[in-house]
């Protein structure tokens, strides 16, 4: 598994290693029923600890993006399309609105915050 993990980043390793495993698994590189690296390999590969590797996969579990065979290893789950959407949705949710209260709570307007957003969208 290839992952790009870096210590120069402010966001945590482990957060990096779910925030990398989420994107494969909701943009479909990752299908329903791939095994991921035991938790001790990918520590290995990417040289991590194996505690770092444990919580991103916790968090990816809890998610509900992959789930534990005892004894078995890590699989992807299968998320149907509505449920990606609705995973991929609530982020953006989460990341958009302290933004835009920052926004308002600084003077601008919503239709003012909503010509930059589709200014952006625009570019993409």
């Amino acid at each position: 598994m290839l992952l790009n993990l870096t210590d120069l980043s402010n966001e945590p390793l482990q957060s990096q290693i779910y925030q990398q495993i989420r994107a494969m698994i909701l943009s479909g590189d990752l299908q329903a029923g791939t095994m991921l690296p035991s938790i001790r390999r990918l520590a290995r590969e990417e040289k991590v600890s194996v505690i770092t590797v444990q919580r991103g996969y916790e968090i990816l579990e809890k998610e509900g993006l992959i789930l534990s065979r005892r004894g078995k290893g890590f699989f992807v789950s299968d998320l149907h399309t509505n449920k990606k959407k609705e995973l991929i949705e609530h982020r953006l949710v989460e990341k958009l609105e302290p933004i835009i209260k920052v926004a308002q709570n600084e003077g601008m307007s919503r239709k003012e915050i909503g010509k930059i957003v589709t200014n952006i969208l625009k570019k993409n």
